[in-house]
């Protein structure tokens, strides 16, 4: 999983995030803007995960993707 793809294609990709993780809010989203230590930290935050989890749901989403 390349992050500079990933952060490239950022607006493409959110779509389907927002549908994975929905209690992100639009206000969440516009602030990871593709960063991956924010996206972890929003979910840690939001979904009570630790950092390891955050990565392992991030991973097994975006694997399988054009990313």
């Amino acid at each position: 999983m390349n992050w500079d793809i990933i952060k490239g294609k950022w607006n493409q990709l959110k779509g389907d995030a927002r549908i994975q993780w929905g209690k992100l809010t639009d206000d969440d989203w516009e602030q990871i803007a593709g960063n991956k230590d924010k996206l972890f930290g929003k979910l840690q935050e939001q979904y009570g995960w630790t950092r390891e989890e955050a990565e392992q749901h991030v991973n097994r989403f975006f694997e399988g993707r054009d990313a």
